[in-house]
């Protein structure tokens, strides 16, 4: 089997891909602050930030490709920590994209539907980027570098991503699971917007870029929905009549990362490659029977 390299691995993207594509690929997988073990899968603990040890790694496994998923991926920690997380977030996406460049390997870096600034959706790959926290200027500046250092990187920008996390990650989809559970209060907001994709069909469409993508490509679901609506259609799906959802609006919530009111992501050019998610209810149900959350 080739062999296939992905940064971040004990992440929701990272681990998706891991146990999703194990069987077609001989996979080596790194972690750093958060192990994990994945039957079939080489685990590698490296700092991404000390270039001598990336650049060994790559010397020693000599990958056929590589999907760099590894983040500071929290926009709240991004904006109180900008120094220490830019080092993940652009620097360690540069050096890779650039060990990839060396040799011509395929490379799929994930980017974030946060680099808009959420007041004309839906998005295009054309549409101009204004990122309004952190995290999204950091994504908007590791996009630009990785194609300038090498224009055949494929760049996926995701929208949210809900389903199994794994053992190390967390996701808001069983956040409010855990909520309606344990009958805590879960507030949600009525006037944010995304275009939620499952963990299954973010795999689909990394592999995808993989193979058909250079240059930027947007990865988000069909529908367009609020958090306080998922909320309502997981309930709706669990058969709970009652819970403890407290609609609320962006502007109640006190934060560091400033809120997008709307960046929901026009996938049209991924479909058009064969990018085909399944309905967001479908795959609500799908999770749910599958029962490993």
């Amino acid at each position: 089997m080739k062999k296939l390299l992905v940064t971040g691995t004990s992440g929701f993207l990272g681990w998706n891909i891991c146990t999703a594509a194990k069987k077609e690929w001989d996979i080596f997988g790194t972690v750093f602050s958060h192990p994990v073990t994945i039957d079939g899968v080489h685990i590698i603990r490296i700092d991404l930030n000390d270039f001598r040890e990336l650049k060994k790694i790559f010397d020693e496994i000599r990958p056929e490709a590589v999907i760099h998923t590894a983040a500071a991926a929290g926009p709240d920690y991004c904006q109180t920590h900008k120094s220490e997380t830019h080092k993940i977030n652009v620097d360690a996406a540069v050096n890779i994209a650039g060990l990839c460049a060396d040799t011509r390997v395929p490379l799929v870096f994930t980017s974030t539907d946060l680099v808009f600034d959420g007041l004309q959706p839906p998005y295009t790959e054309e549409a101009p980027v204004n990122p309004m926290n952190v995290y999204g200027e950091q994504k908007v500046l590791a996009e630009e570098r990785v194609l300038e250092v090498y224009s055949d990187a494929a760049v996926c920008r995701m929208s949210l991503m809900f389903g199994d996390p794994g053992p190390a990650a967390s996701s808001f989809f069983k956040t409010m699971l855990m909520a309606f559970k344990e009958g805590r209060e879960l507030k949600l907001f009525t006037d944010e917007f995304r275009t939620p994709l499952s963990g299954a069909a973010a795999v689909q469409g990394i592999f995808l870029a993989l193979e058909k993508v250079r240059g930027m490509l947007h990865l988000g679901g069909s529908e367009r929905i609020s958090r306080y609506d998922f909320g309502g259609l997981l309930m709706d799906v669990l058969g709970i009549t009652k819970a403890n959802i407290v609609p609320c609006l962006q502007r109640d919530a006190n934060m560091p990362a400033p809120r997008v009111p709307d960046v929901s992501l026009d996938s049209a050019k991924a479909f058009s490659l064969g990018f085909n998610p399944v309905p967001l209810r479908e795959e609500v149900e799908r999770i749910i029977k599958q029962g490993n959350l």
